[in-house]
């Protein structure tokens, strides 16, 4: 009989298969013992050895939580005081939505790489109208709850952000030692391809402050700065009277105001980059001034009814204006003036390409756009337009024609 490898003398046949135990010590100072089980001798042993290995380091949690149970202890004790409010109501958003309804049953250290997979792959084709009973909490259902599928499958974006926020999670789980390895890592969701997003023309960002400016929208400054110095829509929302010097021609970007689980939030802006003195174009300053003339005027009809806030944009009585509802007078003023409608992050994209016909360089564009990293700019710069390609095709065909007129 051969001898039996350091550890087996610990194993015996349990059932069908066999187990081993393990004296560990909890977080609270007590031992107790902790078992594992397999099918095969040699698979008791790996997973004995791991757990000897793990119980030698130091204390350890003798019943592994379910991940329903961790992802909630997750948010509250590591997302929510590290990461901004609106990315922990997302990462809420898909764990109650996404992760929990399939896999929040299963022990962290049952979780297979199968498991993921499996749960991938039935989120691109599962309904979610369907699942989530969207239909069926309408006042009037219209697909799903009378019969007729409306086949809402989760976009590939959503399935790859659902699987980041799993991952996330598996890996403070493996920090805390819950876990050896994390098996969201192994399963492969590839990045979403970007989609090209619509970019005005100068004429037709000129059409549409033009169309802002004949009308008097109260939003007209704001429409300026978007398209001047491509602000973001919180950072434009956020921005103070006291961040702003007409007289220097300067305003400081450093605030944004973002809608979070129905409530308006005003903090700092996304990166240290962010926190920049941009300079006002001269269109901008005139802009500016005439909207403190006439918020003067809403000041003084609204009387003791006005906000005082403080930021530059407001509502008519003075309070911080809603992000949703600047989308929408967004895009009814594109529609009025007659020009696609984008969505606002689009003038960003509008502002860029501006900066690229003027030939300005891209680390100029990249103060300008307050990105983090270059390589977000130079990304810009590179989708340049197909006129632009056009043109620099048919001047290669010019140097590579022969000097008989022939071609090469």
């Amino acid at each position: 009989m051969s001898r039996r490898a350091n550890g087996e003398g610990s194993i015996y046949p349990y059932r069908n298969g066999f187990a081993a135990h393990v004296w560990i010590v909890t977080p609270k100072g007590r031992r107790q013992r902790k078992t594992v089980y397999g099918k095969t001798r040699p698979e008791v042993h790996d997973k004995w050895l791991r757990l000897h290995e793990q119980a030698r380091r130091g204390p350890m949690v003798p019943v592994s939580p379910r991940l329903r149970d961790f992802l909630e202890r997750w948010l509250e004790e590591t997302v929510r005081p590290t990461l901004s409010p609106a990315t922990t109501s997302n990462y809420e958003m898909f764990s109650r939505l996404y992760i929990i309804p399939d896999l929040g049953d299963r022990k962290l250290d049952k979780l297979m790489v199968r498991d993921v997979q499996v749960w991938v792959n039935t989120l691109r084709k599962r309904c979610q109208c369907c699942f989530q009973g969207k239909d069926a909490a309408r006042p009037e259902p219209q697909c799903c709850a009378l019969g007729s599928c409306c086949h809402e499958v989760a976009s590939d974006w959503t399935v790859h952000q659902a699987w980041r926020v799993l991952r996330g999670a598996l890996t403070q789980a493996m920090r805390e030692e819950l876990i050896f390895r994390n098996v969201a890592a192994l399963v492969r969701v590839p990045m979403p391809r970007p989609k090209r997003q619509a970019v005005w023309t100068v004429d037709e960002a000129r059409r549409f402050l033009e169309s802002a400016r004949l009308d008097h929208d109260p939003m007209y400054a704001g429409y300026v700065l978007l398209l001047t110095l491509g602000l973001r829509r919180g950072e434009l929302l956020g921005l103070a009277w006291e961040d702003v010097d007409l007289e220097a021609g300067e305003a400081l970007i450093a605030w944004q105001v973002q809608r979070v689980d129905h409530t308006l939030l005003r903090r700092q802006t996304k990166t240290p980059s962010s926190d920049a003195p941009l300079p006002l174009p001269e269109i901008a300053v005139r802009a500016l001034e005439r909207h403190r003339v006439e918020e003067a005027r809403r000041r003084l009809a609204a009387g003791d009814m006005w906000g005082d806030c403080g930021l530059v944009f407001t509502t008519r009585l003075g309070d911080p204006v809603d992000p949703r509802n600047f989308h929408r007078d967004f895009k009814l003023r594109a529609a009025k003036a007659g020009v696609p409608v984008v969505p606002i992050h689009s003038t960003r994209r509008t502002c860029a390409s501006l900066l690229v016909a003027l030939d300005v360089h891209p680390r100029v564009a990249m103060a300008v756009l307050r990105h983090s990293r270059i390589a977000l700019t130079m990304e810009i710069y590179s989708q340049v337009s197909a006129d632009s390609t056009r043109e620099a095709l048919r001047l290669l065909g010019s140097e590579l024609r022969l000097p008989d007129g022939g071609n090469a």
